[in-house]
């Protein structure tokens, strides 16, 4: 019997007829899932289904994917484009060729009157690879503004900058199939079944083979964590000291790879005299765990025939979040487990094209991994597009988290949002009302009219949604996938790409650049712009129809490599799509030793533990922590409309242990208010034990909640901010008013 019902109600499977199965690639996470949309007779879209043939997901998908082809009706999606004088006012439809040409005019008013860089333009991870590519190209080199970001900031911008500390450039240099060969895996603030559920399975799947010791690092329980074999419930932001006691007693009890520390690193000495300083006897105090377990942890990494780490958010959402990164990448070095079968360090990507946008959007450079803080790259790119080198800034100006500041300090007067929602998504919230009240100009484009941001902008371009448009991603490992244009653009609205090239069209008279009309001539570009010698992003050797043929094709993969494919398995173009073609790519970097640095040996960097950590105190006595759920993915603004999705988290809610909830009078599915010294934020109460007695977690993904409270202090390397170490405290608060409320946030 459930729940007082004696008879099961039979599960009933509608029959959906398809006719024609189109691919595409999921538009959620970094996972990477290749999909297939199913359309009956009359091209209306009823089902979708995880590709069989595809390495990556093999036929799965999680609630996300299996429900991604309910977006194309889903509510509140934008018509037309809209406009207003002011914010306060309502909005007015307008034509497209209004709003276009009215956002050009004042991007060009305000950079006349304020200078080029008072304009600012924040990105996203969610676009197509060859919208960012043209984005950057239209942002770059015509309306040349250097205050220019994406909101993958917010979440990879640790990770980003640690690989370039350490290897001397961005690319994870792992892949999943590493799972089948490690011996021992680490997984550093990484809640896999939750985040990236197709990867976790992948995991799950490797350990049913052949069992490996799964460690996790992470101070909640999380689902992840009750798998491991070994749980680490590390002090919050105190990962740097762990690792460090690690290596301390790797090096003094001489377990490390003395030849490839020898052969293919630089820095050993220094690394050697800082972690002497970092016995476990000392650094369990102030990382939590008994130097017993450190060092257990530490010899079976080492002595480990292949080990690797991974790592999500618990990293690189910190202010040692760059130096965490650095420091995996130090233990893998050190143990010799980079670029071997099993043995890597993989950070595991937010969202599903921030890969795109790291490897082509221009946001911290230029095209392909170029820097614009070499004149050979600046030179390079202007050449290629036929513009003056010196057009171009001689370093990278603002991250998203600094741009919000400089319109606080009128430093930027206009903002160009695509795609992203710092109301929901930036830390410290109350502070980011402010800034966005102050702009003199916002133009917000994204699918939903009805999302947060645009209650400040003064233009609406409405977007087209996933696969009403037609170009790449690139995934986690690396893995370049395709997404088919499935149907039309929604009622007027338009794909990014023709967004930028109409507003590329506005800017002709400061550098007349070719754009190519279609995804695929920008894809052209893109390849032609990958070779060089020694470059690791090689994707001359893909074609949209090759990429699909293979299910997704891994960088570095150039043009030798597919002449050597073709020659074996034969011509993608000529393939029956209906079987997978075995164009694999490249999946490790590093393999032969060399990296990407001046000297080409990784450098093995020394990090001292500097706690600039807001930590609990008698006023704020919990540690407050945030992240995702498997139901939904960043704002909501995609699953919040989905309706499977939105039951089973369709409202705010904190963990939060028993014991604390009983010592405070607070009972289970209570609602409460939680104060920082930032804001406050209307929760209801779930009592688990899944966090310490001083912590709370709240989900981040519902607006006017957990980042009305989160701190934002920034890592001085990545500037991404602290979202996980900050302190707060739990209040009651009338019941009623409560739900009030709580009816009022649903409503989306």
């Amino acid at each position: 019997m459930l729940f007082g019902r004696k008879r099961r109600k039979p599960i009933s499977i509608p029959v959906k007829d398809v006719k024609e199965w189109k691919y595409t690639t999921c538009n959620y996470c970094s996972t990477g899932c290749a999909i297939e949309i199913g359309l009956n007779e009359s091209g209306r879209i009823v089902t979708s289904r995880g590709h069989a043939g595809a390495d990556v997901n093999r036929g799965k998908l999680c609630i996300k994917g299996l429900l991604e082809h309910e977006l194309f009706d889903s509510p509140g999606r934008g018509k037309v484009p809209l406009m207003r004088d002011k914010a306060h006012l309502p909005f007015a439809p307008a034509s497209w060729d209004s709003a276009l040409d009215r956002t050009a005019a004042e991007i060009k008013r305000i950079q006349a009157s304020y200078g080029r860089d008072a304009f600012a333009v924040v990105s996203t991870g969610q676009l197509l690879t060859e919208e960012f590519y043209t984005l950057g190209k239209l942002v770059r080199g015509q309306i040349g503004t250097n205050n220019y970001d994406g909101n993958t900031t917010l979440c990879m911008a640790s990770a980003v900058s640690g690989y370039k500390r350490s290897f001397g450039s961005d690319g994870p240099p792992g892949c999943y199939e590493d799972f089948e060969h490690t011996h021992c895996l680490m997984a550093f603030g990484s809640n896999l079944p939750e985040q990236h559920p197709i990867i976790y399975w992948r995991l799950k799947e490797a350990l049913e083979k052949r069992k490996f010791p799964l460690i996790v690092v992470d101070p909640r329980v999380t689902m992840l964590a009750q798998f491991a074999d070994i749980h680490l419930a590390v002090t919050p932001g105190t990962d740097v000291v762990l690792i460090n006691a690690m290596m301390h007693v790797i090096l003094k009890e001489g377990l490390e790879d003395r030849e490839y520390i020898e052969r293919h690193t630089q820095g050993i000495e220094a690394l050697r005299a800082l972690v002497a300083d970092y016995d476990p006897v000392q650094a369990q105090h102030v990382c939590g765990i008994d130097e017993d377990r450190i060092r257990q942890v530490a010899r079976l990494y080492a002595k480990a025939p292949a080990a690797m780490s991974i790592w999500t958010m618990g990293i690189n959402q910190s202010t040692h979040g760059s130096d965490g990164v650095v420091n995996i990448n130090n233990l893998n070095l050190i143990t010799g487990n980079i670029g071997k079968p099993g043995g890597t360090s993989l950070s595991i990507t937010g969202q599903c094209n921030a890969m795109g946008t790291r490897e082509w959007s221009s946001c911290s450079g230029l095209p392909g991994y170029r820097l614009l803080e070499k004149e050979k790259d600046r030179k390079l790119i202007a050449d290629f597009w036929g513009i003056d080198q010196g057009f171009f800034p001689p370093k990278r100006g603002l991250t998203q988290t600094d741009i919000f500041p400089a319109i606080e300090s009128g430093q930027i007067k206009g903002l160009w949002l695509v795609a992203t929602n710092p109301m929901t998504s930036m830390p410290n919230q109350p502070r980011i009302i402010k800034a966005m009240q102050q702009l003199e100009f916002l133009v917000v484009q994204d699918v939903y009219e009805d999302v947060e941001t645009n209650k400040y902008s003064h233009v609406y371009l409405p977007a087209a949604v996933w696969a009403e448009k037609e170009g790449c991603h690139t995934n986690t490992e690396r893995r370049v996938n395709l997404t088919r244009n499935v149907l039309p653009a929604y009622a007027d609205a338009k794909p990014d790409f023709w967004v930028f090239n109409q507003m590329a069209r506005r800017f002709q008279d400061r550098n007349p650049i070719h754009f190519p009309d279609k995804p695929e001539g920008a894809f052209e570009e893109m390849k032609k712009l990958s070779v060089g010698t020694g470059r690791t992003l090689d994707i001359s050797g893909m074609s949209y129809d090759r990429i699909e043929a293979a299910r997704g094709i891994q960088w570095p993969y150039s043009e030798a490599q597919a002449q050597a494919d073709e020659a074996r398995v034969g011509s993608a173009s000529a393939a029956d799509m209906l079987h997978r073609l075995d164009f694999k790519g490249n999946p490790r970097l590093y393999a032969d030793g060399v990296f990407q640095t001046d000297s080409g040996r990784a450098n093995l960097i020394a990090l001292p533990f500097i706690d600039n950590n807001e930590r609990p105190d008698p006023d704020y006595p919990f540690w407050l922590n945030s992240g995702r759920v498997v139901e939904h993915f960043h704002t909501r603004t995609r699953t919040g409309k989905i309706g499977n999705c939105n039951k089973f988290s369709p409202t705010p809610y904190m963990e939060m242990n028993p014991d604390a909830a009983a010592e405070l009078g607070i009972d289970h599915q209570s609602y409460v208010r939680v104060v920082s010294r930032r804001g406050d934020a209307v929760v209801m109460v779930q009592c688990t034990h899944r966090v310490p007695r001083n912590m709370l977690f709240i989900p981040f993904h519902f607006h006017d909640c957990v980042n009305r409270l989160t701190l934002g202090l920034l890592d001085p390397y990545s500037r991404q901010p602290a979202f996980k170490q900050n302190a707060a405290r739990v209040e009651k608060i009338d019941q009623q008013e409560a739900a009030r409320l709580n009816m009022e946030r649903r409503a989306f």
